[in-house]
């Protein structure tokens, strides 16, 4: 074989597995989807504020939740999108959330869809579950 047709065999084998590598690992790959039906309005204090960064740009909010029955992982979203609807969480704070319990590898966490603090509401995703920051795409 010459050394022009590996190369086309090459190029030929990467560009038709991309579909297939996108369609299992693609941007929502070992994330979990908002899920109405699991829907839960819990109010607590919050134990902790963690800010976790992906892909070495973009950073989320999630908080430690102490309700009176349990304590969980909240999934709040993008740290700048917190930040611009004047917004922000400290330990001690008394919130409510309204958001979707759902699974996340083994883990239970609640992912929110709006969060009221201090009589003020930061709403996060449409009843769909949709984030409003990502302008109506599936992302989060």
């Amino acid at each position: 074989m010459t050394r022009k047709k590996s190369v086309v065999l090459f190029i030929s084998v990467i560009l038709l597995g991309i579909p297939v590598i996108a369609q299992t690992q693609g941007p929502r790959a070992g994330r979990a989807n908002y899920d109405p039906k699991t829907e839960t309005k819990v109010s607590g204090t919050v134990e902790d504020v963690q800010q976790y960064s992906r892909g070495g740009w973009r950073t989320g909010t999630h908080l430690t939740l102490k309700t009176d029955s349990e304590t969980l992982d909240v999934h709040v979203g993008p740290s700048q999108y917190v930040s611009s609807k004047q917004f922000s969480f400290a330990k001690g704070d008394q919130i409510e959330v309204l958001g979707a319990k759902v699974k996340i590898g083994d883990a239970d966490v609640l992912i929110a869809r709006e969060i009221t603090k201090a009589g003020k509401t930061l709403t996060l995703r449409n009843a769909q579950g949709i984030p409003l920051w990502s302008r109506g795409r599936r992302a989060d």
